[in-house]
């Protein structure tokens, strides 16, 4: 079935509680049917906030960012599988054999979903960050491409990346290897801790499969004018690249 441009919109409940989680679900019924739990929302209420938005009939992406020994991430994964969850990341920091072994655990059970995500490099750090925390000597680019390479190879079905590098990451790994792009702000905003970000048009010419956008709605005095900004701009892009 072909996406509309309100598919590719995954909006942020980065809010500390299930209640104001359900206001922006609420207000933003009919535009919006995807919807990321982040740390501070899953620490604080735990798979409650997973399993209600569920029985409301909602995609979750749920966004830990695993990080661990192997096998510690593998038991993680299956307790998301039991959560249904529809997307879940890891850190592909976390190599190789991590990211095997999470895959092996929704492949163990002949699932589809979740799909797995490897995290490159956060869209809040730079190439600065590269060499001066970690003494990596690539450049960012660089970097993320082989994060990317490496964690195709672990069978995972995508990463999320900026929107800088969904070009080069689909020309090296194939079209059909997901890019979800955090790091959206509509045309007209103003730069906020985001290193790297784009315009949900820029997003989707550049070929992102959906896009994060948080604080853009959910801070704004409208949430729904603002999720109609974005999907205005999504669709812009896709009329764009038709």
């Amino acid at each position: 079935m072909k996406k509309e441009a309100k598919d590719f919109l995954i909006t942020s409940l980065d809010v500390p509680s299930v209640k104001e989680s359900l206001v922006i679900v609420e207000e933003l019924s009919g535009l919006v049917d995807f919807f990321k739990v982040g740390l501070e929302l899953f620490s604080r209420e735990g798979p409650e906030v997973v399993e209600i938005l569920k029985n409301r009939g909602k995609k979750v992406f749920l966004d830990l960012k695993l990080h661990d020994i192997p096998n510690t991430v593998s038991g993680a994964v299956n307790a998301a599988i039991d959560m249904k969850v529809d997307f879940l990341t890891l850190h592909t920091l976390g190599g190789f054999e991590m990211m095997e072994a999470a895959q092996k655990a929704v492949w163990n059970k002949k699932l589809e979903k979740p799909v797995l995500l490897g995290v490159t490099i956060l869209t809040s750090l730079d190439e600065a960050f590269l060499e001066d925390v970690l003494s990596i000597e690539k450049t960012l680019n660089e970097e993320i491409l082989d994060l990317a390479s490496i964690a195709k190879s672990a069978g995972l079905g995508g990463v999320v990346a900026s929107p800088e590098e969904v070009v080069l990451i689909k020309e090296c790994c194939g079209k059909d290897f997901i890019v979800v792009t955090p790091g959206i702000r509509p045309r007209d905003a103003k730069k906020d801790d985001q290193k790297r970000f784009a315009s949900p048009f820029d997003a989707i010419v550049n070929g992102s499969d959906y896009l994060v956008v948080g604080r853009p709605i959910i801070k704004s005095e409208n949430m729904r004018k603002a999720a109609e900004v974005i999907i205005r701009e999504i669709e812009d892009g896709l009329q764009k690249i038709a």
